[in-house]
């Protein structure tokens, strides 16, 4: 266990997932916790984040001062090495000149650097420095601006570095973080299978004999709950509500592999329903509150008439948990992973196997469980489904147009080799059309937009860079095969300051 104490980072997540992918369980505390929330967890070591705050900063937040005569293993990132400097009696200072971006360390020793050796590129960001060393540290590193880039003390396990080793400009960066694993004494075990086995175990100890109730939306975390619940062999219910506004043989695919693998799985008709709550409906916002409360209509009835059951499960994974409750162990449910707004005659316990894994992780279970890549690899999907990828009101005909669309602009991207290396892809259908010709005659066509994005944690996201002969092909092909579209465009609009989503 390894403990990151958050202090503000935009990287605070990324550091907890580069210690997972050392195989070294991590958790995100805040900065301020005290010492027994922090001890409680029983650290093996801690690290200090970094933050947009100056140490010297009246409001600056800092680890309980108890932390540091624990005798942990301690590494201070950037604000977090200024952190410790100032703690054992160094000083921090403004710098001179703010260091942003890429730097080269033009020296380098001791344990943090071992094995490392030529070039070595980390990522800057930070406007303060720290002068002078507190007694009995030494510097391990230093660039061209900056004299002191990594300190370490003289016979503790106590390092700091001003660079972000977390991120992916750092390309050795990894390697720091499991020397300093190695230096720490931190045990390497958190591998699919030993997660495997203990949700397994956690799962059978506190359900036993009750009834499980889940919803199945045909997307990796839920789908991969549903396995995990089956293969624990406990008493379960996975619900699959087709609404209607799902893709081209979504539940054909879902019912299929999760049937085979044991799931107790029941698929509800309901496209009516939900059609006939979201007609004349246009507003993005209303449209997934109609759709949110025709959800939890079809689902309470399902829990009356099947039920009783003690538990509700749902794939909440540990990035909910961090933004719900600013790194607390304890969160609320994030809305989108919550079914929201049940009746109080429906009293459940919360079941969540996944409220401390990544959504990579998840993925890893998915597959030692069976889960077949389809499903495993598939993109985000939104809970609203198709609805929120037709710009107005939805409607049966615009329905079919965009699952036509959709199919090809995605299965084009398998074609290619191109759809695992963006994060998410999708075609809206828009309520614009256009003029276009068809041989000979003039047709008045609908305007689809196609959208890719590349990201690592779906807060920000770049468009794809997609090459122009796919997007020609696919403008092509959609536009031959789907005779109601009469224009393609691209969106290359990153996020900030769009949305991944078009509603």
């Amino acid at each position: 266990m390894v403990v990151v104490l958050d202090f503000g980072s935009q990287y605070t997540r990324l550091i907890a997932r580069r210690l997972r992918e050392l195989r070294a369980f991590s958790l995100i505390l805040p900065g301020t916790a005290p010492l027994e929330e922090v001890l409680k967890h029983r650290p093996q070591a801690l690290i200090l984040s970094g933050g947009p705050k100056s140490v010297f900063e009246e409001d600056a937040p800092r680890p309980d001062p108890r932390l540091f005569a624990q005798g942990l293993p301690i590494l201070g990132i950037c604000y977090g090495m200024q952190l410790l400097a100032q703690a054992f009696g160094g000083k921090v200072e403004r710098a001179g000149r703010a260091e942003y971006g890429k730097a080269l360390l033009t020296r380098y020793s001791g344990p943090l650097f071992q094995s490392l050796k030529g070039e070595v590129q980390v990522w800057m960001s930070h406007s303060d420095a720290v002068t002078e060393l507190p007694p009995g540290w030494r510097v391990a590193a230093e660039t061209e601006e900056n004299p002191v880039a990594a300190i370490e003390a003289e016979g503790a396990p106590l390092f700091g570095v001003q660079f972000h080793p977390e991120v992916a400009h750092t390309p050795k960066g990894l390697q720091i973080l499991e020397n300093f694993l190695e230096v720490a004494g931190v045990s390497r075990d958190w591998t699919p299978e030993h997660v495997l086995e203990n949700l397994l175990k956690e799962v059978r100890e506190r359900v036993g004999s009750e009834r499980v109730l889940l919803a199945v939306s045909g997307g990796v975390d839920s789908s991969t709950l549903a396995l995990l619940l089956a293969r624990a062999g406990v008493d379960h219910l996975a619900v699959f509500v087709d609404h209607g506004l799902l893709r081209l043989g979504e539940r054909e695919e879902v019912e299929g592999a999760l049937r085979a693998l044991g799931v107790n799985l029941l698929v509800v008709e309901a496209k009516d329903h939900f059609l006939k709550a979201l007609k004349g409906v246009e507003d993005p916002e209303a449209k997934r509150q109609v759709i949110g409360r025709a959800f939890v209509e079809v689902f309470s009835q399902v829990a009356r008439e099947r039920g009783p059951f003690h538990f509700l499960a749902q794939g909440t994974l540990y990035p909910d948990v961090i933004e719900s409750a600013g790194g607390h162990g304890a969160a609320k449910i994030k809305s989108h992973h919550n079914v929201g707004g049940l009746p109080e005659d429906l009293a459940f316990e919360l079941l969540e196997p996944f409220r401390l894994l990544f959504k990579d992780e998840v993925r890893e279970l998915a597959l030692l469980l069976g889960l077949p890549d389809t499903i495993r690899l598939r993109h985000p999907f939104p809970g609203p489904g198709l609805a929120v990828r037709i710009l107005g009101e939805v409607t049966e005909e615009g329905l079919a147009v965009l699952r036509k669309a959709d199919d090809i602009f995605i299965n084009l991207l398998k074609e290619w080799g191109l759809y695992e290396k963006v994060a998410q892809a999708l075609a809206v259908l828009t309520p614009l059309r256009s003029v276009g010709v068809a041989g000979d005659e003039r047709r008045y066509g609908h305007v689809l937009a196609l959208r890719a994005v590349t990201t690592e944690d779906f807060m920000t996201a770049d468009w794809a860079r997609l090459p122009l002969e796919f997007l020609d092909e696919a403008a092509r092909r959609i536009t031959r095969r789907v005779p109601e579209i009469g224009r393609v465009v691209y969106d290359i609009t990153s996020k900030p300051p769009a949305t991944i989503e078009w509603e």
